[in-house]
């Protein structure tokens, strides 16, 4: 699913934040999926990808008619929700992705590659062979010509010199980087960040009228403002908020209940997104466990390593990521998708 905002009225974290909303209420939260924000346009968009099997193993995703009338629903509430704009009439023919794309231009190798390093960077890793192993797990194929490194990601022909990545992305610069000499700076295009948005309930009549409203549009403004002060005198009198500092209480009680429950919340996702990882590289641990074993009785063979190269990575990066998380012994993977269930049904709540 791609998931579009307006130009200028959202930040990509907050952009971010609906994204996984919309495939936490689309998927009712059976199944894993990823959230890319991504600002290489004017308009900040999300790409949604959901497993089709779901967390428990036992069904499969399955697509419905009308299915897509439904993903725009849930998104317009979604927006309206958040007070952001929406395409109130779309068209309902609409050109495919590719003739919508046209002469626009398409992501160079390159810059997918630099976007490899950035990610790989962003791991941290220990320096520059681990650096290549972790583009390695993201699908790039790595070779050495001389003293020049080359890259490829899968899909593109010919490999690029890692040299020609531009200024950041050299040989030199990314040991400087993992030397702690310097500090890397990903390449990216600016993004026109949203303004603060103004929470007012009232019509401005005469900003209105000054924008070229007329005469029954003022008559209509003056009633709708009074109905709202109207509504609003009538909540503070049901619940006793007339005094300003029992309105006061209320609302700090409030803003401190609203605090913790954020907390709990970032702490929850937090929690599942270790969940997910974890799981992940237990299941490659386990696939792999054999191969490794079989590796080391080889002696750490060279050709041994050639020939299973792809399982003994995915086996080291695990074990790597159980040091790094402090596990000491290995979870059931059931066990984790029943704390997973429990803190989704928690965060519900």
């Amino acid at each position: 699913v791609r998931q579009s905002f307006r130009p200028g009225e959202i930040t990509p974290e907050e952009a971010k934040r609906l994204g996984v909303e919309f495939a936490r209420r689309f998927t009712k939260g059976n199944h894993a999926f990823v959230v890319c924000t991504h600002i290489d346009k004017s308009h900040i968009h999300n790409h949604i990808i959901w497993s089709s099997v779901s967390l428990e193993y036992d069904r499969k995703f399955r697509n419905f008619w009308g299915s897509t009338k439904a993903v725009r629903r849930l998104s317009d509430t979604i927006c309206i929700e958040n007070g952001l704009s929406i395409v109130e009439n779309p068209k309902p023919h609409g050109k495919s992705y590719n003739k919508w794309l046209g002469d626009q231009a398409k992501p160079s190798h390159r810059e997918l590659l630099r976007v490899a390093i950035d990610n790989a960077l962003s791991q941290s890793p220990a320096d520059f062979e681990e650096l290549l192993k972790l583009l390695q797990e993201y699908g790039c194929e790595v070779s050495k010509r001389g003293k020049s490194y080359r890259l490829k990601l899968f899909g593109w022909e010919k490999a690029a010199r890692m040299d020609s990545l531009g200024e950041g992305y050299g040989l030199e610069d990314l040991r400087a980087v993992l030397s702690g000499k310097k500090a890397h700076t990903p390449r990216k295009k600016t993004v026109t960040q949203a303004e603060t948005p103004k929470i007012n309930l009232l019509v401005d009549i005469q900003a209105k009228l000054q924008a070229g409203k007329g005469a029954g549009y003022a008559r209509w403004a003056k009633v709708f403002n009074l109905k709202q002060m109207a509504q609003t005198m009538n909540y503070l009198s049901e619940n006793n908020l007339l005094e300003y500092a029992v309105l006061e209480k209320k609302a700090a009680a409030a803003t401190a209940h609203h605090n913790e429950l954020s907390a709990q919340i970032k702490a929850a996702e937090k929690r599942m997104a270790e969940i997910a990882v974890l799981r992940t590289y237990i299941v490659n641990y386990a696939k792999t466990r054999e191969v490794y074993v079989a590796y080391r009785k080889a002696g750490y063979s060279k050709k041994f390593r050639e020939e299973h190269e792809e399982e003994i990575l995915l086996h080291q990066a695990a074990k790597n990521a159980f040091d790094e998380m402090g596990v000491k012994k290995l979870p059931k993977v059931k066990e984790l998708q029943t704390e997973y269930a429990k803190l989704l049904e928690e965060k519900k709540k």
